[in-house]
């Protein structure tokens, strides 16, 4: 099985089982705003942050794919002064958009799909792309893509583990389910490799972002496919410290536009 297989073959193994599914109140793949809320300060420099800016010329410019409320494209601002964010989502864009004017700097906000929708947008110094690998089975193309829009430098940071295996535990207390671990940032690697990016890597520890326990909660059980009276049983499964742990993996390469 090659890398790009293998990838592919073990993100499909998250799927929610269809008895799970079945029961669940709302769509376990909704979203909660508050979580993409960028922060008004981006807070210290990241091993992300750096490889970025450094590749930025004075005045550059920056597309964020998968942008989220913008907090990666965003946090580059200066030496940045234009930032595009892309993202499938119109309610994270609007979070985007809400924060990039509070910074005043020019900015344009796209809707699509990556790489189906890439034309959409033009080239920019820095491609920057946060916390999306997993979602992507076709990461190789996916990436390609990136490359052929950056003019200088593509960055791409992910968890070292797929970042639902941390709630790994509360499918096996509140389903009697195993969930899968992988795939893993070295098989995101493995797959670039394959696809003809060598990238520079660098790891980090991982620090989470304060976020409202409630807000957690309730993340977590929309994922999980319970209702909301289930949640003081998911608060105290949860346990004390709820902070995503592990590592995060900067990856670096080349642009081509």
């Amino acid at each position: 099985m090659t890398a790009t297989e293998r990838w592919a073959s073990e993100l499909a193994a998250w799927a929610i089982p269809d008895h799970i599914m079945a029961q669940a109140p709302e769509s376990p793949w909704a979203f909660t705003p508050a979580l993409f809320r960028p922060p008004l300060e981006p807070g210290p420099d990241t091993p992300s942050r750096v490889r970025a800016r450094e590749a930025l010329p004075a005045a550059g410019s920056v597309l964020d794919v998968g942008c989220g409320g913008g907090a990666a494209g965003l946090a580059l601002v200066p030496p940045a002064v234009r930032v595009t964010g892309f993202d499938q989502s119109e309610e994270l864009l609007a979070l985007f958009t809400e924060r990039a004017g509070e910074l005043g700097v020019e900015h344009e906000a796209v809707q699509g799909s990556w790489p189906d929708d890439a034309a959409l947008v033009g080239p920019a110094d820095v491609v920057v792309c946060h916390h999306v690998a997993y979602n992507v089975p076709g990461l190789g193309a996916f990436a390609t893509e990136l490359t052929s829009h950056a003019r200088v430098r593509v960055v791409m940071e992910l968890t070292g583990l797929h970042p639902r295996a941390g709630l790994n535990h509360l499918w096996r207390h509140f389903w009697d389910v195993d969930r899968p671990t992988g795939p893993t940032a070295d098989d995101a690697i493995a797959l670039l490799a394959e696809a003809g990016i060598e990238p520079s890597v660098e790891r980090s520890p991982r620090i989470g972002r304060a976020t409202d326990r409630a807000t957690r909660v309730a993340s977590a059980r929309r994922y999980l496919c319970l209702p909301a009276e289930r949640d003081p049983e998911i608060d105290a499964v949860l346990g004390d410290d709820v902070a995503p742990t592990g590592e995060v993996v900067t990856l670096w390469w080349a642009g081509t536009a």
